[in-house]
């Protein structure tokens, strides 16, 4: 899966990550992080919600959500919603990074999360 786009995230961002713990030691523990660890429990919980708060930062962008409001805001930057998104992509990347899952890995349980939500579906979950 090394050649897919999904991989290619995974290099692009376990890169960057070494980049920052060489210029900044301590921002992120030696990957793949021990999960029962408490200082690792931190680190992953804080990528978590870093990367929560980037999408929180894309939903700024978002002004015609409200059912109630009358009036409709009619310009969206679709560039800088999509800029905050890749944000918070990049913060849950981390956060599987550390954990040592692998594309492939990821991809598995994706597949397997995507088989559950259809059967919830036609069950009427």
């Amino acid at each position: 899966m090394s050649d897919d786009r999904l991989g290619r995230m995974f290099k692009m961002r376990e890169r960057f990550m070494k980049k920052i713990q060489d210029n900044y030691p301590g921002i992120y523990p030696d990957w793949p992080v021990d999960l029962l660890d408490k200082k690792a429990q931190q680190a992953l919980r804080d990528s978590a919600l870093k990367g929560v708060e980037e999408m929180f930062e894309a939903l700024q962008h978002l002004k015609n959500w409200k059912p109630h409001k009358k009036t409709l805001t009619t310009e969206f930057n679709r560039d800088e919603f999509l800029e905050e998104t890749v944000d918070a992509f990049n913060y849950f990347f981390a956060l599987l990074v550390m954990m040592g899952v692998s594309p492939d890995e990821f991809f598995t349980a994706y597949e397997k999360k995507d088989v559950i939500i259809h059967e919830r579906l036609k069950s009427n979950y």
